[in-house]
């Protein structure tokens, strides 16, 4: 993807588009490691000096983390999800769980009300999935397997504000089941969310809320502290 050669600025800034493209378009996924400098250099056919540029403003905006002797990996897929992680990276984990419990609660509801026949069939996909990367016991490929069925659920909701907030908080959702998760699936942090898909799929308003809702504090033994504790 050769690049014009335009004044200075315009060109750096054509750098930093075509490089946001590669985050949003979901090109260069959440936590995968962009390509070298180098091979920016060649893909785009600008001067190191210019992807450089545009790498550092990436960072700066959220999208990139720089990791000297690793790379360069990308964080969040905007730059309202980049200062969300920022934002929310030491907070409270009963507080995060609070967060997704009201958010995934209030879409759960709404799904169960305007969920399309497409919608079903793709949870129905992506409930699948999920517990293929569990059986597989690859914990980072059941939290992104398990992140992307709760996204759809929530744009099940046919809410765009919601869907657009729920998925620029991604990555901070991403980061609290990791910690609660752990290094590796154990049986005490299985959850089955059968329930919730089928409670969506039977119009069930009340039930869909509430299976959402509980999945949050459902987390490994002694996560939290007691509530104001």
């Amino acid at each position: 993807m050769p690049l014009s050669h335009p004044r200075r600025s315009a060109l750096s800034e054509q750098v930093i588009a075509a490089l946001r493209t590669q985050i949003t378009s979901g090109e260069w996924p959440v936590g995968s490691r962009i390509p070298t400098e180098p091979e920016l250099v060649g893909q785009l056919g600008v001067a190191r000096n210019t992807v450089r540029e545009a790498v550092r403003a990436l960072a700066h905006n959220g999208l990139l983390d720089i990791r000297q002797g690793s790379g360069t990996y990308v964080v969040a897929t905007s730059e309202l999800a980049g200062v969300m992680h920022r934002r929310f990276a030491d907070a409270d984990p009963r507080h995060i769980a609070e967060l997704r419990a009201t958010l995934e609660s209030g879409a759960a509801r709404l799904a169960a009300e305007r969920r399309t026949e497409k919608d079903l069939r793709q949870l129905d996909t992506l409930l699948l999935r999920r517990e293929e990367a569990w059986k597989s016991g690859d914990a980072e490929a059941f939290v992104t397997a398990d992140a992307t069925f709760h996204l759809a659920v929530v744009a099940a909701s046919h809410n765009d504000a919601m869907t657009a907030m729920y998925a620029d908080l991604g990555e901070v959702l991403r980061d609290w089941l990791r910690a609660d998760v752990g290094e590796e699936l154990t049986p005490e942090t299985h959850m089955d969310h059968t329930r919730l898909v089928d409670a969506i799929r039977a119009g069930d308003t009340e039930t869909a809320a509430v299976e959402a809702a509980s999945y949050p504090f459902l987390c490994r033994p002694g996560r939290f502290t007691p509530a104001g504790g």
